[in-house]
């Protein structure tokens, strides 16, 4: 009976140094790849990356870890060419905020220089600051006499976005903004804003004319190890996005 009692002693002793040895080695582990992100992505500040599952020794053992989410504050994803019908609005950049990550079935080499997931989800925003800048440009003629441009975006209420368009006719600006709610989506690597409605300016519009201000289309490229918008939806503060992958790279 005292041998017995040793030997449970011991082993819940060696499974509490293994326990222990297990959460260094994840933090260690999270603390590296974190690093490594933010050296990869030209990150500002470091990710916060979290090693999920138990035990993580074990899962190193077999070269491959069940999940792993990264969570990256502020992101400056690449854009590129022409957005919506006015020449020159796009900006190079576009901060993404909040970008989550979670990836699965993450493999590693054997030097841990590389690790690459099977897949991914994740979730992130895009203010309504940043999109605006997509819309942003110099007044554009939309009928003889009549300039117009977008100069406000905010959240319309079920899942549409609130676009404010200043008008000024015969060098008169009226008095308040015209609001139209507008729709979004994504095509590919772009977010497109389409309006539900034409703004009412107080004159005739040809559709096409007046879709110069209100209709508008923003790239975002160049997402963390090969990640690709999937869906989008006008939310309180910006554009929620959701985005998703395979073989997505965690470093290397």
């Amino acid at each position: 009976m005292r041998a017995l009692r040793i030997l449970l002693i011991v082993i819940v002793v060696l499974g509490g140094l293994f326990v222990i040895a297990d959460r260094v080695a994840v933090g260690f582990a999270e603390d590296e790849a974190a690093d490594r992100l933010k050296t990869n992505e030209g990150l500002a500040s470091k990710p916060d990356v979290s090693i999920k599952g138990f035990p993580f020794l074990t899962q190193v053992a077999g070269g491959e870890l069940d999940e792993v989410e990264v969570g990256i504050k502020d992101y400056d994803a690449d854009t590129s060419g022409t957005t919506g019908s006015v020449t020159g609005r796009a900006p190079s950049k576009i901060r993404i905020e909040n970008l989550t990550a979670e990836m699965r079935g993450v493999a590693f080499s054997g030097d841990y220089s590389s690790a690459k997931a099977s897949s991914a989800t994740g979730t992130a925003t895009v203010s309504y600051a940043e999109l605006l800048k997509a819309a942003k440009a110099e007044p554009v003629d939309v009928a003889s006499g009549v300039t117009a441009q977008v100069v406000g975006l905010s959240d319309g209420g079920n899942g549409k976005i609130k676009v404010k368009v200043e008008a000024t006719v015969l060098g008169t600006k009226l008095p308040s903004p015209v609001s139209v709610l507008s729709s979004v989506s994504v095509k590919g690597d772009v977010v497109v804003v389409h309006a539900d409605s034409l703004p009412n300016l107080g004159v005739q519009l040809a559709e096409d004319k007046a879709r110069l201000i209100t209709d508008f289309e923003q790239k975002i490229d160049g997402l963390p190890g090969g990640i690709k918008l999937d869906k989008v939806e006008a939310a309180d503060k910006g554009v929620d996005i959701e985005v998703k992958g395979s073989n997505v790279s965690l470093v290397g």
